[in-house]
């Protein structure tokens, strides 16, 4: 067998395990945010999700490498992910103690292009880099992508109906995400210059404060009505 074909094998195989580590952030925004939705609406929640998320994808995938290195963007996009968890928490508590009706499909919709667009720049250099340059490979990651975020978020979601406590686990998973995107803007990191263990007490924070605020403005909620 030719040299470029065995490279050209090794190359998809590290698509396939970058897809299937990466796809786990973005198959939490979605399952969070069809959750409330209707078994036969969540379905079509779900793969409008996938598809937006790998439409995105190819979109950005062209100045990926400009948008990471661009002040603010992820300090932005940080923020947005936690108001994007700390919200789906709070309608997720206010649905299961009865006071709050289940989100139309296109807001769910509109929480997973807003998380996606912040969120999708990591995952696109990844398999951009392993790609190395070829377009084929790079449309391969991409588009297996979905698959493995509907199936995940899939599961996700199922799983988030029979145990609770898995929503909070997602709110958390998220708020480590904004987080990490927040303590590795470029201005952030310049000013801080962060070793490896305060990124990941950061991220660690993150997650906590997610949760805590989450927990908090719910029961406010429940004390209102």
């Amino acid at each position: 067998m030719p040299e470029f074909s065995v490279q050209t094998l090794l190359d998809v195989f590290a698509i396939i395990l970058i897809d299937l580590l990466l796809a786990g952030d973005n198959a939490v925004v979605i399952a969070m945010a069809v959750k409330s939705l209707e078994r036969r609406e969540r379905k079509l929640g779900i793969a409008i999700g996938a598809a937006v998320a790998v439409a995105l994808r190819i979109g950005l995938t062209f100045f990926a490498a400009q948008l990471m290195l661009t002040p603010w963007i992820k300090l932005i996009g940080g923020l947005l992910i936690f108001w994007i968890a700390i919200k789906l928490l709070t309608d997720a508590a206010e649905e299961q103690s009865g006071h709050h009706h289940a989100h139309s499909l296109w807001s769910a919709v509109w929480y997973i292009l807003v998380a996606d667009v912040t969120m999708s720049t990591d995952n696109i250099l990844a398999v951009a880099g392993t790609s190395k340059g070829s377009f084929p490979l790079l449309l391969f990651g991409l588009g297996l992508s979905i698959p493995f975020v509907v199936f995940t978020s899939t599961l996700l979601s199922t799983i988030m109906d029979k145990y609770p406590i898995v929503v909070w686990i997602g709110a958390a998973i998220l708020g480590r995400v904004g987080a990490e995107m927040m303590i590795t803007d470029p201005v952030v990191h310049a000013a801080l210059h962060p070793s490896t263990a305060v990124e990941i007490a950061v991220q660690a924070a993150g997650a906590l404060l997610v949760v805590a605020l989450g927990k908090f403005l719910a029961s406010r909620g429940e004390q209102a009505v």
